[in-house]
């Protein structure tokens, strides 16, 4: 019997504070003519972002059996 993978469709607090944290060190030098105050919110909206992608692709493969 084939084992599926399913991935998770919500992060943790805790994932998420840990995904930001690794963005904000992957994009530091793009971030850095920006305030801090904005770093945070763009880091914010990235990790949203990434989120509601991986929540549209998981429906989009259960239609489509990916």
């Amino acid at each position: 019997m084939e084992e599926k993978i399913t991935l998770q469709y919500d992060m943790t607090v805790k994932q998420r504070k840990e995904l930001e944290a690794k963005m904000s060190k992957v994009l530091k030098e793009n971030m850095r003519g920006i305030s801090s105050e904005l770093q945070k919110i763009l880091l914010d909206d990235l990790v949203t972002a990434f989120q509601n992608r991986i929540n549209v692709l998981i429906r989009a493969q259960k239609k489509r059996n990916y």
